[in-house]
């Protein structure tokens, strides 16, 4: 088992019910979301990514099925901005507190916005990454809407 990260921790103190899920973390794997998938044998569609984001020159976080692709003006709508970007990957650290292949959307450093595609919401669970490489949660979509006071939109492309 996986030692407690900030993310297991944050989710335990909000009284959220999750599963932990390993994999074996491959380094420059071209897509981590896809590889975490294939690796658990679940659905991409089940599989969340978290995406830090610069919305307005303001941080923020995307949390997308693992096989989508975000689009910045739907990212941008969501926030009620104006324009959006993918936070540079040392921003994204700095921000979250956490090593890109690892970045959770719970326990962030700083807390930011939230948005979470709102597709997923229809799933009967998710599975999103627990702030170490390799480390997953597995929870109900509602369960991680409500804990990262994210707001539901269509995020992907």
């Amino acid at each position: 088992m996986a030692k407690a990260t900030r993310a297991t921790q944050a989710l335990a103190k909000a009284g959220v019910v999750f599963t932990i899920v390993e994999y074996a973390y491959e380094a420059g794997a071209d897509r981590i979301g896809l590889h975490a998938a294939a690796a658990i044998g679940e659905e991409p569609s089940r599989v969340l990514k978290t995406l830090m984001v610069s919305v307005d020159g303001k941080p923020a976080c995307a949390v997308v099925p693992s096989d989508g692709e975000l689009s910045m003006k739907r990212v941008a709508a969501a926030f009620g901005g104006k324009t959006a970007a993918m936070l540079p990957p040392a921003e994204a650290e700095k921000v979250t507190g956490y090593h890109v292949g690892g970045i959770s959307p719970f326990g962030q450093r700083k807390a930011v916005p939230t948005a979470m595609e709102a597709a997923a919401l229809a799933e009967p669970h998710v599975i999103i990454n627990a702030g170490q490489r390799g480390v997953m949660v597995r929870l109900s979509p509602a369960d991680a809407k409500r804990v990262l006071a994210a707001v539901a939109a269509p995020l992907l492309a």
